[in-house]
């Protein structure tokens, strides 16, 4: 059964988004210590993924510019929905939402051993793997509803590095 996605509706969802991004960032891979928060949490979309009422996936986005340009970041799903659809729905509801929101173009920095998984759901690779707190990832893009492909965006210093 799909999970339902949708931007959190109230404090105690956007409670579990943080909670799911704990288990998996800081808990689950060590990537930081005590919590992921960081300043984009405060004008980010806080996306989640519900079965049975319970959040069981996260994914956040927001604009970089007025132009259009949008990332994509903090995709958590718990270990026991690993083996569902919650991660590509989390994923295509981002990128849906921020077409709808008048972007042209979404970014995101993927761990490498999900760059194919990205890939299938039509995003491209950017550049060359770089290491991010100390795990290997790879840059990535998507055009977005207005079509226009700004491949360079990254390499151009418009995009904010290391975001």
């Amino acid at each position: 059964m799909p999970a339902t996605v949708r931007i959190a509706s109230s404090t105690v969802e956007l409670d579990a988004h943080m909670a799911v991004r704990t288990r998996v960032f800081v808990e689950e891979q060590r990537l930081f210590d005590g919590s992921d928060r960081d300043p984009w949490d405060e004008s980010a979309l806080h996306a989640v993924a519900l079965r049975d009422g319970e959040v069981i996936g996260a994914v956040r986005l927001y604009a970089l510019d007025e132009a259009g340009l949008w990332k994509g970041d903090r995709l958590a799903v718990l270990p026991e929905a690993r083996r569902t659809t919650t991660a590509r729905e989390l994923v295509r509801f981002a990128v849906a939402t921020a077409a709808a929101l008048g972007g042209g173009l979404m970014l995101a920095q993927v761990q490498t051993p999900n760059v194919r998984f990205f890939e299938r759901l039509g995003w491209e690779p950017m550049g060359h793997p770089f290491e991010y707190r100390g795990v290997p990832h790879q840059r990535m893009s998507i055009g977005l509803a207005r079509g226009g492909r700004l491949a360079d965006v990254w390499e151009s210093g418009a995009a904010l590095s290391g975001r």
